[in-house]
């Protein structure tokens, strides 16, 4: 007898453990589908940097705990009342007129999300119990317990799997938007817009222009003594950024994009007894020196 008493409580643990790691896969999931929405459901800095804080983002978030993404959720995503961006997606700055924002939220009224606030906290004390506190709170070692444990596990599933439905449907739509965003980009007008900072009836945005995006590169590869060869820069930027010629931006020459860029300065300097053009970014663009 005490050999099928101990058979029958070893399978009754088996069940438990059974349980209690699909809960985990669970919650593994929910986590990793909070990160997606956390870490992509706002976005803002200048156009052409973009990747890159996304990149960060992304990578900011593989750290945070549930509980810290739970609270980024409802204090971003998820809204009461009205969508209100936070203050990091706004971009008010003059000192980055080529800055771009975007923010995407869930609206609820404020019963709901009251109550969705109050539900996801829930799982996270629930998440924690189970990890944390689960063989405190059953005694594995009886039978009557792991029958207790396994129908704590079971209620604890369905909590989890709603909880888990509730975000994929949150995740649907915001996918929805943000492939809605990536069709409008992709149009010409979008590129010369926003990437290129030339709006519709041909005015200039000198501060987000792909070919002063492109000049700054080139600086960086060129410079020496603090400035560009600006006949090397166009070898250069023709060489890695062929689409951005002084055309598309109503000039008729380098030197004449140089002049109009406020945030670029032009000199001419003797070299080998040849009058040649430098060129060089401003740290606070104002005066130009030619």
């Amino acid at each position: 007898m005490t050999s099928l008493n101990d058979e029958d409580l070893s399978q009754l643990q088996q069940e438990v453990q059974r349980l209690l790691g699909r809960c985990m896969l669970q919650l593994q999931q929910y986590e990793r589908l909070i990160k997606v929405l956390v870490a992509h459901h706002s976005l803002s800095g200048t156009i052409h940097d973009l990747e890159q804080i996304r990149t960060a983002r992304i990578d900011g978030t593989a750290r945070k705990t549930l509980g810290s993404l739970v609270g980024e959720l409802i204090s971003s995503y998820v809204v009461a009342d009205e969508i209100r961006p936070p203050e990091d997606a706004m971009i008010e700055s003059p000192e980055a007129p080529g800055g771009f924002a975007m923010h995407m939220s869930v609206r609820l009224p404020v019963t709901d999300f009251a109550r969705v606030e109050c539900e996801l906290r829930e799982l996270v004390d629930l998440r924690n119990n189970l990890v944390h506190h689960f063989i405190d709170q059953h005694n594995i070692e009886s039978a009557d317990g792991c029958r207790g444990a396994q129908d704590a596990l079971v209620t604890a599933y369905r909590r989890i799997d709603q909880h888990l439905a509730q975000l994929r449907d949150w995740a649907e739509d915001m996918q929805n938007v943000r492939q809605a965003a990536a069709a409008a980009m992709q149009s010409q007008a979008f590129r010369d817009g926003f990437i290129n900072g030339v709006s519709s009836d041909g005015t200039v945005n000198w501060f987000a222009a792909g070919i002063v995006s492109a000049l700054r590169e080139a600086f960086e590869a060129l410079v020496c003594d603090g400035w560009a060869p600006l006949a090397e820069a166009e070898k250069w930027i023709t060489a890695r950024h062929p689409e951005q010629l002084p055309t598309k931006y109503g000039c008729q020459s380098w030197r004449q994009v140089v002049h109009e860029a406020p945030d670029l300065e032009l000199r001419y300097f003797v070299i080998d007894g040849e009058r040649s053009a430098f060129y060089r970014p401003q740290k606070t663009p104002s005066s130009k020196l030619h």
